[in-house]
Order: C-alpha cells, then structure tokens, then sequence
C-alpha cells in the first residue's frame, strides 16, 4: 500500500505525486504559483463535474505541501488588479443600500425577488453584504457553491450562501446510512448552507423560514445548470450560543444533534472548536437511495 503523505480535499498524496509536482515546477521556473496550478489542473485532469478546472482547490493543496516543507513554490508576485474588476467591486461597495428600518407582515413584504448570483453582476453586492453585516464576515467560498440574493421592490433584504459539504460528520452520516466509499463519491450530492443573513434593518416574522422553503424549491435546478449534477440533501450548522434555529425548525429542517467540537476535517480526536447543531433537510424522498447509489 503507497504511503500517503498528506489527504487534501479527498485526494491522497503520496510521495510519487510529491517528486512529480517537484519536478513539474523545476520544469516551469517562469510561471507563478497561479499559473503552476492551474497547469497542475490539467495534468492530472483535476476539474469539477462541469469541466471547469479546481484551481483554487490545487492552489490550496500546493500551499499545504510548501508550508509543510515537501515542495518550494516560487515566490508570490505582487499581482496589479484587473481595472474593470476593481472599478466593479469599487461600485458594488460604494453603493448606497436603503438602511431604513423596515417592519411589517410577510404578506405587506409583496412579492420577493430571488437571484443566484454566482458568477452574475450582483456577486459583488452579495459579498459587500455580508462582510458587512454577517457575524461571520465574507469568506471567498472554494469550490462549488451558490449564492442568492433576495429583493423586496428594488431593495435588497437577504444574502444566502451555500457550498460543498464538509466531508467527515458523523450524525449526518449516520442520518444517511451511507458506507466510507459511498460518502466519497457522492458527497458532492450535498449542498451546506455557509451564511444566512437578513439585513439587520429588516423585521419580517417568518421571512426567514419562507426564505429557506423558496430556495430549498429551486436549489437543485441551480445546482444542476452550474455543476450538471444535482442536490439532494441540504445541511447546515447552528451556534446555539446564538440561535435557537427557529427558522430551520420551522421550515422542516431535521436536527441532527450537535457535533463533536473537533472541526470538518480534524486529524485528532481533541476538541479544539465549540459545539454546533447539526441540521439536514432532504430535498426528495429517496435522498437515502439516491446518496448511497454506486456510479463507478
């Protein structure tokens, strides 16, 4: 059995890939570390399932083999921005959001207006909002993920982000009843949900919940005209030092308990993270068949 130095996003690492990667840099001393990547990409066929290359996946693994002292990546280079893609993002945050406050019944809200946003002209204004107005911040997600933007008139009102599912969670998988192997190849099949703001200006009861129902409608189709291939089980985390998760609750999400504390992907059994709720919501009946189906 070859002996694996490092698994990165389910790929084993092992020290041929090592002496290869080494000798794929020494062979390209021009190139830059973004360059070399994407490169690395297309040597080892490594795309997503809607062909597009996991350049920031290979980026990230590369980074983890040079801090980790198995390969030395050339110098960063101070990068100048795309003029177009500077004025953009310039104009997404200097534009003026209504902040007034905004209090009434979901039926005097009217009728609401969602948008994925990914890779479309409102991406920056998603990410504007919820660096400013997230408890978490904005985090550039990796990987496929969606993100919405949600509208009342001409305003906006609500940000959702979702994401490629962490791959080890024990009562999910448990939920499941999926084997080792049939969580690796279909774990893709599962869509996290990141971030879920409502802009703090804007009290609506039950917007919430209804917001998680409409996308939980929609997200598969989204999922499949980006990625070609489909969702079928929806998941996310709650800190229960600060919610109650009542709008999951409400929109039929299933708790799963909490998790252990050790983080998505901990090489150790100590608990270095706080507790969270773990919640699910299948998308179709048979998620259970669907996810442990074998397509090799």
């Amino acid at each position: 059995m070859s002996q694996c130095l490092l698994r990165y996003r389910g790929r084993d690492i092992g020290p041929q890939d090592v002496e290869f990667i080494r000798q794929f840099i020494a062979d390209r001393p021009q190139m830059s570390r973004r360059r070399l990547s994407a490169e690395l990409c297309r040597a080892w066929n490594w795309v997503q399932p809607n062909g597009a290359l996991r350049d920031m996946v290979c980026r990230g693994l590369m980074l983890a083999l040079h801090r980790g002292g198995w390969i030395e990546l050339p110098p960063t280079r101070m990068r100048v921005p795309n003029n177009v893609i500077a004025h953009r993002r310039r104009r997404a945050t200097d534009q003026c959001v209504d902040q007034t406050p905004l209090q009434c019944t979901l039926k005097e809200l009217g009728p609401l207006r969602i948008e994925q946003v990914r890779r479309q002209e409102g991406e920056d204004l998603w990410a504007y909002l919820l660096a400013e107005h997230h408890y978490l911040g904005y985090i550039r997600p990796v990987g496929e993920h969606l993100k919405y933007l949600v509208w009342a008139n001409a305003r906006p009102i609500a940000a959702m982000g979702w994401s490629s599912a962490p791959r080890h969670l024990a009562p999910r998988d448990r939920f499941i009843g999926w084997s080792a192997d049939q969580r690796r190849e279909n774990l893709a099949l599962l869509a996290y949900n990141t971030r879920f703001l409502i802009l703090p200006w804007i009290e609506v009861r039950h917007l919430a919940s209804h917001l998680l129902a409409r996308v939980a409608r929609r997200i598969c189709l989204d999922w499949q005209q980006l990625y070609q291939h489909p969702v079928y089980l929806l998941e996310t985390f709650i800190d229960p030092a600060r919610f109650s998760g009542s709008c999951y609750r409400a929109a039929n999400w299933i708790d799963l308990g909490q998790t252990t504390g050790r983080g998505h992907n901990a090489r150790t059994s100590r608990r270095d993270q706080p507790r969270k709720e773990l919640w699910v919501y299948p998308l179709v009946r048979d998620f259970q068949r669907r996810l442990m189906q074998n397509h090799g």
